[in-house]
């Protein structure tokens, strides 16, 4: 598998290193895990890169947790990003004029793309029934053509968790969880991504204050 490698001179995040293995820490006990969910920021997670965030979850064991945020966009289309992938020469017309998102801290430089299920899954990772995972860019150079998955978001860049760390943060109030639902993820307008998932709660922001109990 070829990884999505960005040239990043024109990538410029709205808001602003790193490989994407957890490294391994046994120290301690995951209590169940939170794969294939989405992070929901309370308001007392005050991080540039996480305020109001959505992230979703596609590893979390006892070695830590890896996702990505759905909810900022950088300041970049999908036509722009391409442009900036060395292997990829051609331009899709009419040109894909959708955001990037910034899927977190971690090497901006390199791309993924949350996509649904396409036929070759040689290239992606299986995250649910209909969500598949790419780095390669097998996948990023079907956009814009009739090979393209019927639903995609591409990110730049990931989050990670050390072992423990995502568990403590959830103890401290920092976040809210909510098993996956891929309508949030492609569906829902990107504004409404984070109040969206809390009514999938049955919160709304006004319900929450930065000490209010976590679900």
């Amino acid at each position: 598998m070829t990884n999505a490698k960005i040239n990043r001179k024109n990538v410029s995040p709205v808001n602003q290193n790193d490989n994407p293995e957890i490294e391994e820490n046994n120290n301690s006990e995951v209590l169940h895990t939170l794969k294939d969910h989405l992070l929901i920021a309370m308001p007392s997670l005050t991080d540039p890169y996480f305020k109001h965030s959505v992230v979703y979850l596609c590893e979390h064991d006892e070695k830590g947790a890896m996702g990505f945020i759905i909810n900022y966009p950088v300041k970049l289309t999908l036509q722009e990003l391409l442009k900036n992938v060395e292997t990829i020469s051609y331009q899709p017309d009419p040109p894909l004029l959708e955001p990037v998102f910034l899927g977190g801290p971690l090497a901006l430089e390199r791309g993924f793309v949350l996509h649904s299920p396409v036929t070759d899954t040689s290239q992606s990772t299986q995250l649910n029934e209909q969500l598949m995972m790419s780095n390669s860019n097998a996948i990023l150079s079907t956009l814009g053509t009739e090979k393209a998955p019927e639903k995609y978001m591409v990110t730049l860049g990931y989050a990670s968790w050390d072992s423990g760390q995502l568990e403590q943060e959830i103890k401290d109030n920092q976040w809210l969880t909510i098993e996956s639902e891929n309508d949030i993820i492609f569906n829902t307008p990107i504004e409404k991504r984070w109040i969206e998932s809390l009514h999938r709660l049955g919160i709304t922001p006004e319900q929450l204050s930065s000490n209010s109990g976590h679900a």
